[in-house]
């Protein structure tokens, strides 16, 4: 294929995330990359997670962009291998969430969202690692936890199924006791809180998925991390601070406390550590990971060059 400029792409599609076939995709890249003139190649995503060959052939080929099309667990996994590489990220949302690409507000049509990636703007984004694993987006302990590995185990995907189990376990949620260590701040030592809550976030992007945004303010690129705790209640209190956190009803905290009758803890911190004595579950990026008893939690800044719409 003839190459215009000095752009050189590889193209990654997960064949099984989401609901939508992958043929037409294909289709789509082949028109618009020929109509561009640009040098590509289509490779299918690695089942294990495994991409570190990439920076290699990164090298080895001067590729400059590599173009994700599939969910939030393929982002993160190439992400994690590209961490510090200068080369360009691209996403076409294929996944049953898109927390990633709908908080960088790329669009979920395919041809628009090549359209972003041809003409926006890369600019670098933070990540966090839990226990040394590279989050760009996400992790739930807890309550989301729990629903990211009953929803990995069924044979259709998609957002109903998704909305299907997180309704079941909401009737037998239970919350879990947690221990939360923030580090010193200027005006203050080290934090350490006990708290019984059904879910903690932590929050790189704003959201879930779906446009379901759990950390309103969150942004990307911003070297902090969101913390979302949803305290022990009710169980229709429960639903009740959801909704209200979701909607942006509660303002960020200086410092998390567990004086006053706060239902959610949302504040932010560049780290922390979790105790989590019940292994409660946990997911990173929607994919369902192995619990541990104790977290360690970091920002990682400014670590991927992410393809984003131009401003305006």
């Amino acid at each position: 294929m003839r190459q215009t400029g000095n752009r050189k792409f590889i193209f990654l599609i997960n064949p099984i995330s989401g609901t939508r076939g992958k043929s037409s995709l294909q289709q789509l890249i082949a028109q618009k990359m020929s109509e561009k003139g640009f040098e590509y190649r289509i490779h299918p995503t690695n089942p294990e997670g495994n991409y570190e060959f990439l920076r290699a052939v990164i090298e080895q080929e001067s590729i400059t962009d590599i173009v994700v099309c599939g969910g939030d667990g393929t982002v993160s996994a190439v992400m994690a291998a590209l961490q510090g590489s200068p080369v360009r990220v691209g996403i076409i949302p294929m996944g049953s969430g898109n927390g990633l690409a709908f908080a960088a507000h790329i669009p979920k049509n395919p041809a628009k969202a090549l359209e972003v990636i041809f003409s926006g703007k890369a600019a670098l984004i933070d990540g966090f690692l839990i226990n040394g694993h590279f989050s760009c987006m996400l992790c739930g302990i807890g309550f989301d936890g729990k629903v990211a590995h009953e929803f990995a185990r069924q044979p259709v995907r998609g957002l109903r199924t998704y909305v299907k189990v997180t309704m079941k376990n909401f009737f037998t949620a239970r919350p879990y006791p947690f221990r939360l260590t923030v580090p010193a701040r200027e005006n203050g030592g080290a934090l350490s809180l006990p708290v019984d809550a059904y879910f903690i976030n932590v929050a790189n992007g704003d959201q879930f998925g779906n446009h379901f945004t759990i950390a309103p303010k969150a942004s990307l690129e911003d070297g902090l991390l969101d913390i979302v705790v949803v305290r022990k209640t009710g169980r229709l209190s429960f639903l009740l601070s959801v909704i209200r956190q979701v909607l942006g009803g509660y303002a960020v905290q200086a410092a998390p406390t567990a004086k006053g009758r706060r239902r959610v803890l949302y504040f932010r911190t560049p780290s922390l550590e979790i105790a989590n004595p019940e292994c409660a579950p946990l997911h990173i990026d929607g994919d369902p990971a192995a619990a541990a008893p104790e977290y360690s939690i970091k920002v990682v800044p400014k670590t991927i060059w992410l393809i984003r719409p131009q401003a305006g």
